[in-house]
């Protein structure tokens, strides 16, 4: 499996990404900045979180014009697989390679903390290799992280299960004190309809090593890898 990892202007959780996949995984990685105008043969691209290009005007919105996502979304339609995590959400959301947006969260405060996650698809290679009765806890970090879309698409995604992750409090409830940031339906994550697309706000890199005093985000990147 070889993974390339993207870093935009701003990024700043491409070099977490990579230390996971490479130094604790055993993965093979490339790095790709924004102007590179092809992938170096990775199978799993990977757009990490941090401030592309500022965040000016809106999160993501400058970033779907490098030319390294012509690329990202022609590896999509022939079915490669392609994470986005955080502002990677955010720019995958811009560039219509995921329903919905992320909006300012219901605070209008940047938000670091720990959260608490439930699986809830358990047909995605994200989440197959999740257990469906544990609760993940990972690090979120964004202050533009509140999931939204219109009704309709609300229900397709739920229909199709589509929905990856839910805020969840520590017993697995889903409810409005447990949501960060007013996602709707507690959304914290979710796959396009062809499930070779994801997208999540929380910080699983950042829950992936035991110096860190948690591995829970370990079990995302393992599903991927026996599931891809």
């Amino acid at each position: 499996m070889k993974f390339g990892v993207i870093s935009f202007p701003g990024s700043n959780c491409d070099q977490d990404m990579i230390y996971i996949l490479r130094d604790i995984l055993g993965q093979c990685v490339v790095s790709l900045w924004h102007k590179d105008t092809n992938l170096k043969g990775a199978d799993i691209v990977v757009l990490p979180g941090g401030f592309s290009y500022g965040d000016y005007l809106r999160s993501g919105s400058l970033a779907k014009f490098s030319p390294i996502m012509n690329e990202v979304i022609s590896h999509s339609k022939r079915g490669g697989f392609v994470l986005g995590i955080c502002n990677g959400f955010q720019i995958l959301t811009e560039s219509g390679l995921l329903d919905g947006a992320l909006l300012h969260n219901n605070n209008q405060r940047f938000i670091c903390k720990n959260v608490w996650l439930k699986p809830i698809s358990k047909n995605s290679a994200l989440t197959r290799g999740l257990s469906a009765t544990a609760n993940y806890k990972i690090p979120i970090a964004h202050g533009e992280g509140r999931y939204f879309a219109p009704e309709k698409v609300l229900r397709e995604l739920e229909e199709n299960e589509q929905v990856l992750f839910r805020y969840v409090d520590r017993e697995g409830v889903s409810s409005l004190e447990a949501n960060p940031n007013g996602s709707l339906n507690n959304i914290a994550g979710i796959t396009n309809k062809n499930r070779n697309v994801f997208g999540m706000m929380p910080h699983p890199e950042r829950a992936a090593d035991i110096n860190l005093n948690n591995t829970d985000g370990l079990s995302i990147f393992e599903s991927i890898l026996a599931h891809c």
